[in-house]
């Protein structure tokens, strides 16, 4: 049924020469080797240091749609040879700003809509790939319209994301279909919409 959410391509995607390599000066993780005792047992365990982030669940009225952004991601390419994941606008946290900031800039920057702070309501925060990472993402809420229209999005510098519009009748079937690669975040935003907007 999603299916055409990753075939209608609007960017090539066309993926070559795919290769693990030794990661010799990380910009965005740090791996390491944790070392600690548990109830007088010592241990260890393997772990990445990553950015905490945020990300927006976006309603836009006219089109009673969620927008969502399409995007080539490695690491999932490593377990579905595709690589090609739907998700929530969203963004690390690197600078030194509001949060609420930083979220309305990943909506201006990847989605093309100009969303002042007061009208992003915060859901709330939680913990993403706690096996090995543990950074925290804050989720938030706004809901746009077509005067609000500033740029096409599609993120910035080399980044290649497609926006795309998942119509609010669709969002159920597409929390459980298993064939589109998506984050946790973006079904919990969407039972949360439901439990809280549209219940």
């Amino acid at each position: 049924m999603m299916e055409e959410y990753i075939d209608n391509k609007k960017h090539e995607n066309k993926i070559e020469n795919f290769t693990l390599n030794p990661l010799d000066n990380p910009q965005y993780t740090k791996p390491y080797l944790a070392t600690y005792t548990q109830d007088g047992i010592d241990k260890d365990w393997e772990i990445v240091q990553a950015h905490d982030s945020v990300a927006i669940l976006l309603y836009h009225r006219q089109k009673e749609a969620f927008i969502l952004v399409k995007q080539f991601r490695a690491a999932v390419y490593l377990n579905n040879n595709r690589g090609i994941t739907i998700e929530l606008c969203a963004g690390i946290i690197d600078k030194d700003i509001p949060l609420l900031e930083i979220a309305r800039e990943e909506i201006e920057e990847e989605c093309g809509f100009a969303v002042e702070s007061k009208n992003i309501e915060r859901i709330t925060s939680f913990h993403t790939s706690v096996g090995f990472a543990g950074s925290k993402q804050a989720l938030y809420y706004a809901e746009v319209d077509e005067s609000m229209k500033i740029n096409e999005g599609g993120g910035i510098d080399d980044e290649q994301i497609e926006v795309i519009y998942l119509p609010v009748s669709e969002a159920k079937a597409f929390i459980y279909d298993e064939s589109v690669a998506k984050t946790p975040g973006i079904m919990f935003a969407f039972m949360w919409y439901f439990d809280k907007i549209r219940n």
